[in-house]
């Protein structure tokens, strides 16, 4: 058996847990919040750090971390990345690996990607296997407490930035849902891809109405418009949307099972996958799946940590670039990628996904 690099042994793991109040309360069509927390994860091997994050209950995610897959991870060879995946994974399975297990894992996958990628002085993106240079993006907010005034600025910013899909919320307030969307319309003109998020908030009879009240919007994107449990209800709108509106949903996938159940099922006509609740093994998983059922994949959210695994995928449709999301990275990390002509630009030259830790303000959000 050939020897290992010492330096390829993952010395020290170190784990923050932070909470970000936002700028103003955010609500959906199923919830309201006004923080959002992450739990970030550092891995070092000799001289050389990664890190990953995930968005989660932080405290309890680092606790998982610290007590349950530090232990699997420390000592590891950092180029072993299957072994640690499977011996991960198997660590949870009396805990209950969906849901804050899997996020907490995640936020592992990551750093050990980006530990590995760094290791060898190459970028994620080459690591992966780059496809593209950039990573087409959507803005994402548009949050059923806006006002009129607050829809447009928001929206309008982001064509003003040069995006040419963006997406907002609705299922509160159903009845004012077809106003508010044609005002989007109107706020983005008609070349500009209109999305909409229901977060679950419809049964499938009342989707598929307010589904025909949006047609006149020109809305091509309805995600989650039933619980993305109901994967018959999702296969039974698909098949009934108006003409040039397809289901998206996907984004609280855990694993390969899950993304193939409804691919399997065509449950959507553009699968969503969110590499901090699948890791970035997860995400390439469902990327995979996607390429062999000839259907796109869509990034969800967290829009710096998706840039260099969507650069990589075959059929990447777009990437999510949520309001609260791309704040809070702009907050806490430098080195992200630029915006420029609706896409996220990776630097090739930048080792792993070429993020670094604000320490400062880190600390300065309880981490």
């Amino acid at each position: 058996m050939a020897r290992v690099n010492r330096a390829a042994r993952i010395d020290d793991v170190r784990v923050h847990a932070c909470r970000v109040p936002t700028d103003a309360e955010e609500c959906d069509g199923t919830l309201c919040w006004s923080a959002t927390e992450l739990v970030i994860v550092e891995l070092r091997a000799g001289t050389t750090t990664g890190f990953g994050y995930s968005y989660t209950q932080a405290r309890p995610a680092a606790t998982l971390i610290v007590e349950k897959l530090a232990e699997l991870v420390r000592g590891a060879d950092a180029l072993d990345l299957p072994q640690l995946w499977k011996a991960m994974n198997a660590a949870l399975r009396n805990l209950g690996r969906p849901g804050l297990g899997m996020m907490a894992l995640a936020a592992v996958d990551i750093a050990l990607w980006d530990l590995k990628a760094r290791l060898l002085g190459i970028s994620l993106a080459q690591l992966f296997g780059r496809m593209r240079e950039s990573v087409p993006v959507y803005g994402s907010g548009g949050f059923t407490n806006e006002d009129d005034a607050q829809l447009r600025a928001q929206l309008g910013g982001w064509v003003d930035a040069g995006l040419r899909a963006v997406k907002l919320k609705i299922g509160s307030r159903p009845d004012d849902d077809p106003r508010r969307v044609a005002l989007a319309r109107e706020t983005v003109g008609s070349d500009v891809e209109l999305m909409v998020d229901a977060n679950g908030a419809f049964d499938r009879y009342a989707a598929l109405a307010i589904a025909h009240e949006l047609a006149a919007s020109n809305v091509c994107w309805f995600e989650e418009p039933v619980s993305s449990d109901d994967v018959d209800g999702l296969h039974w709108l698909g098949l009934r949307l108006p003409v040039g509106m397809a289901v998206a949903a996907g984004e609280y996938g855990w694993d390969c099972r899950y993304f193939r159940h409804l691919l399997e099922n065509r449950a959507v006509g553009t699968l969503q996958a969110d590499a901090t609740r699948c890791g970035y093994t997860g995400f390439l998983q469902a990327a995979a799946l996607c390429d062999s059922f000839l259907v796109p994949l869509s990034a969800h959210c967290a829009p710096a940590l998706h840039v260099p695994v969507c650069a990589a995928v075959p059929r990447l449709r777009h990437l999510e670039y949520f309001h609260d999301h791309s704040r809070i990275e702009q907050m806490l990390f430098d080195g992200l990628p630029p915006l420029r002509d609706g896409a996220l630009w990776p630097d090739p030259d930048a080792p792993g996904h070429g993020l670094h830790l604000r320490t400062a303000e880190i600390a300065r959000h309880g981490c």
